[in-house]
């Protein structure tokens, strides 16, 4: 057996399962560099030789078997690689964390442009709903801001968001906090909070790939019939929590622009924008500045 061999069985039995063949191969070559521990140049030189036919071998072939197994289920290759990369940085994911996409980048880059990258007054940022704490992190390493807070709903997503923390930002102060929104923080004034809250519609749940439907988790997705609960409740409640002139950020399903620039706009939110992912989808609507009574 080689492991262009190896290859070839695993890139089968992922087509088996379902995977389109470009992401099959993709997938079985990498979980092939997982279990036999090297990187791509040496398995590109060392592919077409036979393996020993000794115990190091035999496990590191098993494991591989086993990981191509758990593939075959449409297990996201991130939670069984226990890693995705975000900005730049590598973060640890599980199956208690929605896994941080691309289209959430949109949002990192247009706070760091806007806020995170500028001299002047240090920034006090919260990040709603942060799961891996991707964005929390992400916008603690890139941007200066002096003081983070985040909070979770789920405590095992805490946990994942703490770790990230520890392996990324030893240095920098992060705060998390277990609870619904707001309702987790002690006290505090922010002037910016950002959030990637749930906005899939329930009904719409169903329909999507494996990888999300079966393995994500629904309490990171579902936001309720029209996708819009949270919207309304962050848009209710931020602005008791925002400083004179703060910021607000939430990232959008693709269709659900209007929808929530109206919601802020009708809570006193002004200064309402709608912003583009690389796609040309809206991604991000932003506000800049509430109106205190």
């Amino acid at each position: 057996m080689t492991l262009y061999q190896l290859l070839a069985e695993g890139t089968a039995a992922l087509k088996r399962s379902g995977i389109l063949e470009t992401d099959a191969e993709r997938d079985a070559r990498e979980l092939l560099l997982a279990a036999f521990e090297m990187d791509l140049a040496r398995f590109l030189l060392e592919r077409t030789r036979q393996m020993p036919e000794d115990e190091i071998s035999f496990r590191k072939t098993e494991k591989y078997r086993q990981l191509i197994a758990r593939r075959s289920e449409r297990r996201p290759q991130q939670q069984i690689l226990g890693c995705q990369e975000f900005m730049g940085l590598p973060f640890y994911v599980d199956e208690n964390v929605l896994i941080p996409r691309q289209d959430t980048e949109t949002l990192v880059e247009l706070v760091l442009a806007e806020q995170g990258r500028t001299a002047g007054k240090k920034k006090c940022l919260l990040d709603l709903c942060t799961g891996s704490g991707c964005i929390a992190i992400s916008l603690a390493v890139k941007g200066q801001f002096p003081s983070v807070a985040a909070t979770d709903i789920s405590a095992a997503a805490i946990a994942v968001a703490e770790r990230n923390a520890k392996t990324l930002v030893p240095a920098q102060k992060i705060r998390f906090y277990q609870g619904d929104l707001f309702a987790a923080l002690p006290e505090g004034c922010f002037d910016v909070i950002v959030s990637n809250p749930p906005y899939i519609p329930t009904a719409v749940i169903a329909g999507l790939e494996p990888e999300v439907r079966d393995f994500e988790p629904h309490q990171a997705l579902d936001g309720s019939a029209d996708g819009l609960a949270f919207y309304r409740r962050i848009a209710a409640e931020a602005g008791g929590y925002l400083a004179d002139g703060g910021s607000l950020y939430l990232e959008i399903g693709y269709d659900q622009g209007a929808a929530v620039a109206e919601l802020l706009r009708v809570a006193g939110f002004a200064n309402v924008r709608i912003h583009r992912d690389l796609a040309g989808h809206d991604r991000v609507v932003s506000a800049y500045g509430f109106a205190h009574s």
